[in-house]
């Protein structure tokens, strides 16, 4: 399976996904029609599928002219949430697949940056939208703080080998705070300097790989001391559990980084 990105706005990645040498494509979360139709008539490709994981209009925003110009191509997304355009909705354990594109994803319910999102797993990759980033992970917008420490809590189950397709590029500005969390982390400041590399030759900084991920996102680390003794400074007090500390470190970063 050949994996490209689609750049969009100032930030957001749509990703492309076609069997090496196919002529049928699947794009996931295209917030933007225009780029998607010139990448798939300059290369050739038919549409066959898009697959959605949440709700937010940087993600779903080209799907009305996409169908426009592929009408009956499905539209996967979240059954728990209200999307236009939607055709097949999905929930936790259920299987997708495109005819003509040969991968079969199952749906991960990973709620938390909005009520319902969902991410899509299989082949190695997990589509995760704005639920993980690289060395960071989304804002809570509709969902809660403990629903999204669980979802990444339940990601982190996956094999490490996982290679980890978010939807922005924010990678730098992440990996800022999570030095701000564990400051003598040394794989911390490794991958500060690779994606500086990565970004000044121009190129993304994303997939990763949720081995990565558990080494260097502080949101994904809350049972680390160092992360556990960050997040209490923060807070200015005892904190219970997991849930807790993800939560004092998403409100830090959101009140004094972002």
């Amino acid at each position: 399976m050949d994996i490209s990105p689609i750049t969009a706005f100032d930030d957001n990645y749509i990703w492309l996904l076609r069997d090496s040498g196919g002529d049928v494509a699947i794009v996931v979360d295209p917030g933007d029609e225009d780029p998607v139709l010139e990448r798939l008539q300059r290369e050739g490709l038919s549409l066959g599928g898009i697959l959605l994981t949440h709700k937010h209009g940087d993600h779903t925003g080209g799907v009305a002219d996409l169908l426009r110009a592929w009408p009956g191509v499905p539209v996967f997304g979240p059954a728990g949430e209200p999307i236009r355009g939607l055709t097949v909705a999905v929930k936790e354990g259920d299987l997708v697949s495109v005819p003509g594109v040969a991968a079969e994803f199952r749906v991960m319910d990973v709620p938390g940056h909005t009520e319902g999102h969902v991410a899509y797993y299989g082949e190695g990759v997990l589509f995760c939208g704005d639920t993980l980033f690289a060395s960071g992970c989304g804002r809570v917008f509709s969902g809660t703080h403990q629903q999204l420490h669980d979802a990444l809590q339940r990601i982190a189950q996956l094999p490490p080998e996982t290679l980890i397709y978010c939807a922005h590029e924010y990678t730098e500005a992440n990996i800022g705070f999570a030095r701000w969390v564990e400051p003598e982390n040394p794989t911390i400041q490794l991958r500060q300097a690779n994606a500086r590399r990565l970004r000044d030759a121009g190129e993304p900084t994303v997939p990763s790989t949720l081995e990565l991920e558990l080494e260097t996102n502080p949101f994904m680390r809350t049972a680390e001391p160092a992360v556990i003794a960050a997040a209490t400074k923060y807070a200015a007090r005892e904190l219970a559990d997991g849930g807790e500390v993800f939560t004092a470190i998403r409100e830090w970063k959101d009140r004094e980084y972002d």
